[in-house]
């Protein structure tokens, strides 16, 4: 039987946080003046934070190529595995996007066409975050081609995160010039995902590796170029439109950014869950199991909290961004857990959870309550 990767819940625990942060920092752009300097700044965590998409791909492929880098490949395993992915991700991505048509229809309006309706939830466009899951969903469904790619051919299983950084490339640039997807296709992310496939499949070496200090400087030192990059590409290229430069190249520097961040960031949670307490490591899972739920539901906590948090284009918009950062990340927690706690089906609204939702004051857990429940993802498939 396979371990357990105990970084992924930092991980999950780190990209869930950055995601709610992304969406709250953004009313920066029609709060405050674009001539002022906490403008740029602003802008520049905003466009810094979004390696949580790179996070939550690399996730994707690290978690399903490592469950099933040593499986015999079958019909019956894959009737099984889209079976699960139906019951998991495709019917909460189906209710929440119900969902936020009737929301999207009481707040701003939006007429509830069925046909309007249909083409939305085909496309993840029902609400701004939904967009995410589609592309996961097609991920998905195109894993079980990918694994036995992988596992048939060496080449492919060795430079999967190179190739899947060049297809991303190509892929933009064949697409940007010809128009041949009106929607987003998984190959926008092979980057990061197939760099988490190449981590799953190599875990073992990959995991040790991760306590290198030399690679882990360099690697960090990309992810700080990189990103910094790519923050600011985007400020002059398409905020201030202050110069040009071909998509293809802001292409690629965002695609190292994510994949190589991603990279890096997967081997800092290894040191960190090789480092952390029980206490610690407690805290970060109960939080973590409840990843895929933040993402489906801070926008809608989010919405309502900012009624009563309003911002100010002053010195107030700090700590107004800080409430309601705190208030959202709380409010998804408390909603999550009791949802949980107190219904039979949780699964069907946030994915796959433990059949018992965690006491609150999970830094008093004894290691058996914590252990013996956990969302065994790293080894269900």
């Amino acid at each position: 039987m396979q371990k357990q990767i105990h970084s992924i819940y930092f991980l999950r625990f780190l990209a869930m946080l950055l995601v709610v942060l992304v969406h709250v920092t953004g009313t920066f752009y029609n709060t405050l003046p674009m001539d002022g300097d906490a403008f740029a700044k602003y802008h520049f965590l905003n466009r810094f934070i979004r390696i949580e998409a790179g996070i939550f791909i690399l996730l994707t492929g690290l978690v399903f190529f490592y469950n099933f880098s040593e499986k015999k490949m079958s019909i019956p395993l894959f009737l099984n595995y889209y079976k699960k992915r139906v019951l998991y991700i495709i019917v909460p991505y189906i209710v929440w996007a119900v969902f936020y048509e009737f929301y999207a229809n009481i707040t701003i309006g939006r007429e509830l066409s069925f046909t309007e309706v249909l083409f939305r939830l085909l496309q993840g466009e029902s609400y701004y975050q939904l967009h995410f899951i589609f592309l996961i969903v097609q991920f998905y469904l195109v894993f079980p081609l990918i694994i036995i790619l992988a596992r048939k051919s060496s080449f492919f299983r060795n430079y999967m995160w190179l190739i899947g950084m060049i297809v991303q490339v190509v892929y933009y640039y064949i697409n940007s010039t010809y128009n041949l997807v009106p929607f987003k296709l998984f190959l926008e992310m092979t980057g990061p995902y197939l760099m988490g496939g190449w981590i799953g499949m190599h875990y073992l070496s990959q995991k040790k590796k991760a306590f290198n200090t030399g690679p882990n400087i360099i690697y960090g030192l990309i992810f700080l170029l990189f990103g910094t990059t790519i923050s600011l590409l985007y400020y002059h290229l398409y905020t201030m439109n202050t110069f040009y430069l071909e998509g293809v190249y802001y292409k690629m520097v965002g695609t190292i950014y994510l994949t190589a961040g991603s990279y890096f960031l997967f081997r800092m949670a290894e040191i960190a869950a090789d480092k952390a307490s029980e206490k610690t490591m407690n805290f970060i899972k109960n939080i973590a199991l409840y990843s895929f739920g933040f993402y489906l539901l801070h926008p809608f906590v989010l919405n309502e909290v900012s009624r009563f948090v309003p911002v100010h284009s002053n010195y107030l918009f700090h700590l107004e961004m800080l409430l309601r950062y705190t208030l959202t990340v709380i409010g998804c927690y408390v909603i999550i857990w009791t949802i949980h706690k107190l219904t039979p089906f949780p699964g069907l609204l946030f994915g796959k959870l433990p059949k018992k939702a965690a006491p609150l004051n999970a830094f008093k857990m004894k290691e058996s309550e914590s252990y013996s429940y956990r969302n065994n993802e790293s080894r269900s498939s």
